[in-house]
């Protein structure tokens, strides 16, 4: 059983969770260059974790639950306190936190009632994730660097955030329901 828990693909992201105090951290006393390094880092473990899992034929349950739980803990903290320092709006914040949080509470209530189901992500929760941390790395970027052309670049991706925060939110309450209903 523990080798089917500590996986490479595993270790990784567990790795990416010790991360996140140190992110939040860096953030919170304006070290933007380490937590621009950090956030790189993330992104690439969390790239090579899904690259070995399929290499290696290492998936595992509690992979698929980790791996998606570790993104959201990192750009849902990350939107918190780049609020905090008025680095991110708080419409913004909150729309993503709201959206994070609703995943979350609407998957534990299915896997309490029915059981697991399976809900591959989609391609809006995709760009969402994308965009996301897209103006995460811009916010911290142009706090290390201020630079006009990026300031319009992150003010256009902001609202990305925000339309793809929506559509993939109704979209997996759509699919949910939809999977529900089949079920009963």
């Amino acid at each position: 059983m523990n080798s089917r828990i500590l996986t490479v693909p595993n270790q990784l992201t567990f790795l990416r969770l010790a991360f996140l105090p140190v992110f939040i951290i860096t953030i919170h006393y304006e070290r933007y260059g380490w937590a621009m390094i950090i956030l790189i880092v993330a992104g690439l473990t969390d790239a090579l974790d899904g690259w070995l899992a399929r290499g290696l034929n290492q998936k595992t349950p509690l992979g698929a639950y980790l791996d998606p739980i570790a993104d959201k803990l990192l750009v849902s903290s990350s939107y918190l306190v780049l609020a905090l320092h008025n680095k991110v709006q708080w419409w913004l914040a909150i729309l993503v936190l709201g959206r994070d949080v609703s995943l979350l509470v609407a998957s534990a209530v299915v896997l309490i009632t029915v059981g697991y189901i399976s809900l591959p992500p989609s391609i809006y929760g995709k760009a969402t994730t994308f965009f996301e941390l897209l103006l995460i790395f811009l916010v911290l970027l142009l706090a290390i660097r201020n630079n006009h052309a990026l300031e319009v670049v992150q003010e256009v991706c902001k609202y990305c955030v925000a339309v793809f925060v929506c559509i993939s939110g109704l979209h997996y309450s759509i699919v949910v329901s939809r999977r529900l209903h089949a079920g009963a």
